[in-house]
């Protein structure tokens, strides 16, 4: 299983960055699908999460302004970020959870977002 996360990069505060996870070895719409924002010290905190039965779930942080959907032709995972703000900063990672308590993370994509 190897995720690839695409989409990142520097943005005016207000603006929109789509973030794309692409999967390999692994359909992920087996599985529930998540995407974490990291910070320095590596610590990374879930920002949206999208389940196999297509329910999607936000940190409060981010409703109204996230949306994470599936492209099953493609076997990715995007996450829309619009009305993005300084503190949107960091590395986005992807995670998939492949069953089993098993999880693979992507490599993750840096979002700046300039004041």
């Amino acid at each position: 299983v190897q995720l690839q996360a695409s989409g990142g990069g520097l943005v005016q505060t207000g603006g929109s960055l789509r973030l794309s996870c692409r999967a390999s070895g692994f359909m992920i719409s087996h599985g529930d699908m998540s995407w974490y924002h990291g910070t320095p010290g590596d610590l990374r905190s879930l920002v949206a999460v999208l389940t196999s039965d297509d329910f999607a779930n936000y940190a409060d942080s981010v409703k109204g302004r996230f949306s994470i959907f599936r492209e099953d032709a493609e076997n990715t995972v995007h996450l829309q970020m619009s009305s993005l703000k300084p503190e949107d900063t960091g590395i986005y990672y992807c995670k998939a959870d492949i069953g089993s308590g098993l999880a693979k993370w992507g490599q993750g994509t840096l979002v700046t977002v300039s004041s």
